[in-house]
C-alpha cells in the first residue's frame, strides 16, 4: 500500500515562509512522478506544482511561480514545497500526490496538512 505523509504546514504571517514535506512509503520512491496541490474551504483542488521522478522537470502553478519551489530527495524518499513570501491567498489544505512514471494521473493522494496565512 502506497502511503503519503505531509508535514510542516501551520500559521505564518504574510511574507513568511513554510517548507512543506511529503514522505513516500510502499514503492520504489524514484519510481514516482510528485505533484502538490491545495484546497481552500468551499474551493475546488487546485494545482501547485509537480516535479519528475528524477526532479530534471518540475512545474509551478502561475499564482505561485516565483515564490514557491519543488524539489525531492529520492533517497529520503521526500519531496518538498519551499514556500517563500506567502499571502493570504495561499492558506488551504496542502496535499502532496504521486503517480507512475508512465500514469496520465495522479493516483495517490496524502492527507494534508494545514496552511495559514495571516494578514
Amino acid at each position: 500500500q502506497v502511503q503519503l505523509v505531509e508535514s510542516g504546514g501551520g500559521l505564518v504571517q504574510a511574507g513568511g515562509s513554510l517548507r512543506l514535506s511529503c514522505a513516500v512509503s510502499g514503492r520504489i520512491f524514484g519510481s514516482f512522478d510528485m505533484g502538490w496541490f491545495r484546497q481552500a474551504p468551499g474551493k475546488e483542488r487546485e494545482f501547485v506544482a509537480t516535479i519528475s521522478w528524477s526532479g530534471l522537470s518540475r512545474s509551478v502553478a502561475d499564482s505561485v511561480k516565483g515564490r514557491f519551489t519543488v524539489s525531492r530527495v529520492n533517497a529520503a524518499n521526500t519531496v518538498y514545497l519551499q514556500m517563500n513570501s506567502l499571502k493570504p491567498e495561499d492558506t488551504a489544505v496542502y496535499h502532496c500526490a504521486a503517480k507512475d512514471r508512465a500514469a496520465a494521473e495522479f493516483r495517490y493522494w496524502g492527507q494534508g496538512t494545514q496552511v495559514t496565512v495571516s494578514s
